[in-house]
Order: structure tokens, then C-alpha cells, then sequence
């Protein structure tokens, strides 16, 4: 056997090195441009059976950046998660039964109605639709919140 030089080692160790972190940029490279499955915005999102949607409260659906709400028992209602102030994320509280924006301090009904703050109107709603018994929520039809001083139901 051979004795390998300290030059020769390194310089292999280097290849080495380098071809490794060439291939792990290859990889992260190529799974930036694979197409992902559409979710969110732009999407149909399936989501319960509307008789499972609680009559008190609201239901979170975070693949639609959204949430579900039974009004009067009769009617499901989607609400865009995004406030129609400034776009922040606006979380419903339970303790005061209605949405409030972290962000500016407006505040919405649990329908999504408008009550106060600097938000323009009520909180946007999607489309549904249900298909074989449970609700679709489709992200790209989006209709505008109701002015202040207006109600949904």
C-alpha cells in the first residue's frame, strides 16, 4: 500500500466537499421549481359536512387562510382570515365572540361584520358550495365585506 501525501488528501476532502454542496443546491434548486399542489388562495379547499360546523364559535380552516361559521343554524359562511385594513391576520376571540385584529384594533361580528376601528368594511367572504354533502370553499371568488353600518344577516 501506498502512503497518501497530506496534499493529496486535502485536495480530495475539498472535491469532496464541494461536490457535496453542489448537490444539495441542485436539490433545493429543483424543489423551488417543482409546481406545487395549489392551497390557500387560488384553490377549492374541501373542507366538513355543513351540519358539522358548530353553532357557536367559528371554524379555523388554515387551508384556505379562512374560517366557517353557521349563521342562525341555517347558512355557512366563509371568511377570509385577512383584515381589510392592512392584511394582518385576524384571529376570533371566544371570550367576546367576534374577530379583533391584532394589528389596528378593528373589530368584526362573528358573521364578519364591521363594528369598529380604521378597517374600511366587514371582513371578505368566499364562495362555497357543497359537493357531495361536504363545503367547498373556492379562494378565488372573493366577495368584498359589507360596508360599516351594514349587516349579512
Amino acid at each position: 500500500m501506498s502512503e497518501i501525501s497530506r496534499r493529496s488528501f486535502l485536495s480530495a476532502a475539498w472535491k469532496v466537499g464541494f461536490g457535496l454542496m453542489a448537490a444539495a443546491g441542485a436539490v433545493t434548486t429543483l424543489g423551488l421549481l417543482k409546481p406545487q399542489l395549489a392551497a390557500g388562495f387560488a384553490a377549492i379547499v374541501r373542507t366538513i359536512a355543513p351540519n358539522e360546523v358548530p353553532e357557536a364559535g367559528v371554524l379555523e380552516v388554515p387551508e384556505a387562510r379562512g374560517y366557517l361559521v353557521n349563521v342562525d343554524g341555517e347558512e355557512v359562511l366563509a371568511l377570509s382570515e385577512t383584515c381589510p385594513h392592512l392584511g394582518c391576520r385576524v384571529p376570533f376571540i371566544d371570550e367576546n365572540n367576534r374577530f379583533e385584529c391584532p394589528c389596528h384594533g378593528s373589530k368584526f361580528t362573528r358573521e364578519g361584520d364591521y363594528v369598529e376601528g380604521p378597517a374600511p368594511r366587514g371582513m371578505d367572504a368566499y364562495a362555497t358550495e357543497i359537493v357531495d354533502g361536504v363545503i367547498e370553499i373556492h379562494t378565488t371568488e372573493v366577495t368584498p365585506g359589507p360596508p360599516p353600518g351594514t349587516e349579512r344577516t
